[in-house]
């Protein structure tokens, strides 16, 4: 499963990308709900502890891109906990941005602006282009970008 330097193996790393790739498709289509099972299979690839792995990294950030997507929001929340302690986590300005909109949703404002806020910074303007205005919108109310 796994090579000498810490590395998935180049079998196993094929297959998880092959699972993802087939969850992209799914979830670009709109059938979120197959694309986490897929997600979920290559997760379940992934050798414990899995927050070790920078793979988990991004299924994890797919599934909760997913959940957030199809308005699974405590799902979406739950795989986006998990990604922050997983490398590259903290810092990565789309799951800041998805777990500031979770947050905003669920009426957690102060949370919520700072997550959109270490987006912002991560990323600038851009990383809110493609996403409900509401969004920006409540963060230009927190603070002057």
């Amino acid at each position: 499963m796994m090579s000498e330097n810490g590395e998935l193996s180049p079998d196993l790393h094929a297959e998880i990308k092959k699972l993802c790739g087939d969850g992209d498709l799914l979830a670009e289509s709109g059938h979120f709900e197959d694309a986490v099972a897929q997600y979920n299979k290559a997760l379940a690839l992934i050798p414990f502890p899995k927050n070790d792995w920078e793979a988990a990294t991004w299924i994890l950030a797919a599934i909760a891109d997913a959940c957030f997507l199809s308005g699974l929001t405590t799902s979406a929340y739950e795989a986006l906990q998990y990604a922050m302690t997983c490398p590259g986590g903290i810092g990565n300005p789309f799951l800041h941005l998805r777990l500031g909109q979770v947050l905003l949703d669920d009426g957690q404002g102060d949370r919520a602006a700072d997550e959109l806020m270490r987006a912002y910074m991560g990323a600038g303007l851009e990383i809110f282009a493609a996403e409900d205005a509401r969004y920006l919108i409540f963060l230009k109310t927190r603070a002057e970008l």
